[in-house]
């Protein structure tokens, strides 16, 4: 198998330092790869796929599983996950270590899947995407010096109580509804990383998207509200409806969103799709 491993080296917090040593001793047909520049992954993944290598391991976080999955959707080279960035929700719904070795160790016995990819007004996503106030933090995430979970969470900490819910309209399946919301998340996986869990029983290859709807609350339950994501338990919440379809389309005054972390601004309509059945990825087997 011909592997090309595409290394994001200011990913999340440093775990990819010295990551050769483990791939060399794991892996023989490969080449590394380090990008220098944002979105250059889509094109080394978009050469890789040219140049028919077997697999794409993203070394990185889940902008860097975005950057390449962009160019690996529909295609035969595969996606493989070395969890190195903030949140690695992508890699942990699907079971990646959080150890760089062990990570390694699973790609080299994993299996292949074929999994759904989505798309929001035509750019690609695969794990969770959203619009409102967790496309603010990713705003302001984006804009640190310093990222790491920690400064993720004290983010949200330092704007959740401040944030306000706003009016969204929603097309889907012949229903219209309006609704006033905190956010709206699109999860084809179950999680923004870190076991943060926004869409517990979300799966990637069942044709559907979950839309998260956090409606609007008083603040003084956001707390025990924050509590029920990191138990995995949001579905659970009053506060929480969650509608499955392929296909959704929203209307709002917001432009912001984000896409597996990484804020755009997009039109006032937004058309959110899944497209099934669309790309290869690496499942491991056994323990993490």
């Amino acid at each position: 198998m011909k592997i090309r491993f595409i290394i994001n080296p200011i990913s999340g917090t440093g775990k990819q330092k010295g990551i050769e040593q483990y791939i060399a001793m794991h892996f023989n047909n490969y080449d590394i790869v380090r990008t220098q520049k944002a979105r250059e992954a889509t094109a080394l993944s978009k050469e890789a796929v040219e140049q028919k290598f077997d697999a794409v391991i993203a070394v990185g976080g889940d902008g860097t599983v975005n950057e390449c999955a962009k160019a690996l959707i529909g295609s035969n080279t595969a996606l493989g996950v070395i969890p190195c960035g903030s949140g690695n929700g992508f890699a942990f719904h699907n079971g990646m270590s959080s150890n760089v070795e062990k990570a390694i160790i699973q790609l080299k016995n994993a299996s292949i899947k074929t999994i759904d990819s989505c798309t929001a007004n035509g750019l690609p996503f695969v794990n969770v995407s959203g619009i409102g106030f967790d496309a603010h933090i990713a705003h302001l995430f984006s804009n640190l010096k310093e990222r790491g979970f920690l400064n993720y969470l004290k983010l949200i900490k330092n704007e959740v109580f401040t944030y306000q819910a706003k009016e969204y309209h929603l097309n889907y399946n012949g229903k219209s509804k309006k609704v006033t919301a905190n956010l709206i998340a699109f999860a084809n996986a179950s999680q923004y990383g870190n076991d943060f869990c926004i869409s517990p029983k979300a799966e990637t290859n069942d044709g559907l998207i979950d839309f998260v709807i956090v409606k609007e609350l008083p603040k003084w339950k956001i707390p025990q509200l924050l509590f029920t994501v990191a138990k995995g338990k949001i579905h659970l919440s009053k506060f929480v409806r969650i509608i499955q379809t392929d296909k959704m389309i929203i209307t709002s005054q917001e432009k912001l969103i984000h896409l597996d972390g990484e804020p755009t601004e997009v039109s006032t309509t937004l058309e959110i799709k899944s497209i099934p059945k669309s790309l290869k990825i690496f499942i491991p087997n056994g323990e993490k």
